[in-house]
């Protein structure tokens, strides 16, 4: 029998049923992209136009940011339009397209938290050597890789995707199209979709679990083995970033997609759902501006720069104010400049 399941619309369950929610669950998530690109953004800003921060490590911070903003916007504007216009059908092609993006973005991030590993593994283990070994040309070329697999990696989800017949009016029990609650939409036999899940989610489990956390044991071995204190503070304070990103990211992608009883925590499941797919973005840049003290002095920087240049140009009272703030930014400066 033809495939007839582009034919047919899926309705998204969402967060809530309930009209008076809908007007609050859309301020909320709009606040909630607003501040994700606002922050992600900033980040980008600094690392590029900061000279001080135009290093390998910040590169692919920037990298990151990037990711989290398409991460997020592949998601939530969607979100918003369902929460303003009240009607959350989506077509079977919509659908398809937007799991292929989140995917890809995902992998990438995936992809990029091992490089960053490998990355802080070279600065605090090799530091002779970093900037041989991490030079541009090579940065360049890894992030390169990774974009590709990411593009190329959900292929085969979305291929298997395509033979899948849904019944008529066919509901997801999510508030986007996220591969299990696709599966369990479907009206065909969807065991070879759930052994791709298993086996490539394991293949890349097995693959860059390890080339993500084992660069640590070699760091902290070599941390416990600094004289000063100042320094041993400073690589445990980018490393523990690090390592939080990791853990939040790869923990709630986990559950959703390893647990054993998908059909009994539809709860469960969008709660971790508005984790990673929705707050995750948002924390990555929050996680490491307020523990990287070269961002705080970066941030800093710029600000005492922009209330330098509209100085000349404001009123008495706003002069009194910009004076008040300058004062206020320089202690902040002094306060949190790293110990040498």
């Amino acid at each position: 029998m033809e495939n007839q399941s582009m034919l047919y619309v899926l309705v998204l369950s969402g967060l809530s049923d309930l009209p008076s929610h809908q007007l609050p669950l859309f301020l909320v998530f709009l606040l909630v992209y607003l501040m994700t690109l606002t922050g992600n953004l900033l980040i980008v800003l600094l690392i590029c136009t900061d000279s001080h921060l135009q290093t390998p490590m910040y590169f692919f911070l920037g990298t990151l940011a990037c990711l989290d903003m398409g991460y997020s916007s592949v998601i939530i504007p969607r979100m918003l339009f369902d929460f303003y216009m009240q009607r959350r059908q989506i077509t079977i092609h919509c659908c398809i397209t937007q799991f292929y993006f989140f995917i890809v973005f995902a992998v990438s991030e995936v992809l990029l938290l091992a490089v960053m590993s490998y990355d802080r593994y070279v600065a605090i283990c090799r530091p002779l050597h970093y900037t041989q070994i991490m030079h541009w040309k090579f940065c360049v070329v890894i992030v390169s890789i990774v974009f590709t697999f990411s593009f190329i990696y959900p292929l085969v989800h979305v291929l298997f995707l395509l033979k899948l017949s849904f019944c008529n009016s066919s509901t997801l029990q999510s508030f986007f199209c996220d591969l299990p609650q696709l599966l369990l939409a479907s009206c065909s036999d969807t065991s070879i979709n759930v052994f791709l899940i298993l086996f490539c989610g394991i293949l890349l489990v097995i693959t860059f679990l390890p080339l993500t956390f084992c660069p640590y044991i070699f760091i902290l071995n070599t941390i416990m083995k600094f004289k000063s204190n100042a320094m041993r503070s400073k690589a445990f304070s980018t490393c523990s970033s690090h390592l939080t990103v990791v853990f939040i990211f790869y923990g709630t992608v986990s559950f959703n997609y390893f647990h054993p009883n998908a059909y009994n925590h539809f709860t469960e499941e969008r709660v971790f759902s508005v984790f990673y797919a929705v707050l995750t973005p948002l924390l990555n840049p929050l996680i490491y501006s307020l523990r990287n003290q070269e961002l705080k002095l970066s941030l800093q920087r710029a600000l005492l720069h922009l209330v330098a240049k509209l100085r000349p140009k404001c009123t008495e009272s706003a002069c009194n104010k910009l004076s008040f703030l300058l004062q206020h930014l320089k202690g902040l400066f002094t306060y949190v400049r790293p110990a040498t």
